[in-house]
């Protein structure tokens, strides 16, 4: 990564919750969203999440592991700024946060039900995606899952979110057929895909409203999930 996150410790929140206002929520929107997507995935895919080996690959400040940990409390974070990993870890003392080089994950092979990472590959320069991949799939067990959020490039929100967002100054988004062939190409078989986040809004109809329409590709987000 180019993108110096250790800069971003004290303000990213700040700084990400500007990026997104003019929507009218804040970043622990999104972070919520994602969270409630995963925990519904791995309760359908591998079973309860509380009895899951969960880690979050970037986890960064821990903004989505605040939804998760409560009911993952196998939960681990890593990530390659220090400063930003002891934030995570005071932020939620319920999960194991450890700093990592960027290349090899400090965690034996197929140690985890589920890997996830939310919005962090579009950092990693696209000639070094293949090895990010790779070390997502050695942690993971088999049978267990990869789960990728990612934004949505065809979204132009998504796109005026990221060019006004300092520390997304790299980010090389991927399409989903990219994230999908990343996967494919660590040996994983991609399962599920879904847009989400086409509303700004909480409650039942939204829900319903975004269920329904996770085929289409308008969605701010998108996850792409694969089994080993």
């Amino acid at each position: 990564m180019t993108t110096d996150f250790e800069a971003f410790k004290d303000d990213y929140k700040e700084t990400l919750d500007r990026s997104t206002a003019f929507v009218g929520q804040d970043g622990d929107f999104f972070a919520k969203r994602k969270a409630d997507l995963l925990l519904d995935l791995a309760g359908r895919r591998l079973g309860p999440p509380a009895g899951l080996k969960v880690l979050d690959l970037g986890s960064g400040l821990g903004l989505t592991d605040r939804f998760l940990s409560p009911r993952m409390p196998g939960l681990c974070g890593v990530d390659v700024a220090p400063g930003v990993v002891a934030a995570a870890a005071k932020a939620n003392p319920g999960a194991a946060y450890r700093v990592y080089d960027g290349r090899t994950l400090p965690y034996p092979d197929g140690g985890f039900d589920l890997v996830f990472t939310v919005c962090v590959a579009h950092h990693v320069p696209p000639a070094r995606r293949g090895e990010f991949f790779a070390e997502m799939r050695r942690v993971t067990r088999r049978g267990g899952l990869n789960v990728v959020f990612e934004h949505n490039p065809y979204n132009p929100l998504t796109r005026h979110v990221v060019n006004n967002c300092p520390f997304d100054a790299d980010a090389v988004l991927l399409e989903p057929r990219e994230s999908r062939a990343r996967l494919s190409g660590a040996g994983l078989t991609p399962v599920e895909q879904r847009y989400f986040l086409f509303f700004p809004w909480e409650g039942r109809l939204t829900a319903r409203l975004e269920a329904g329409l996770g085929w289409l590709p308008l969605g701010a987000q998108y996850f792409v999930a694969a089994r080993l």
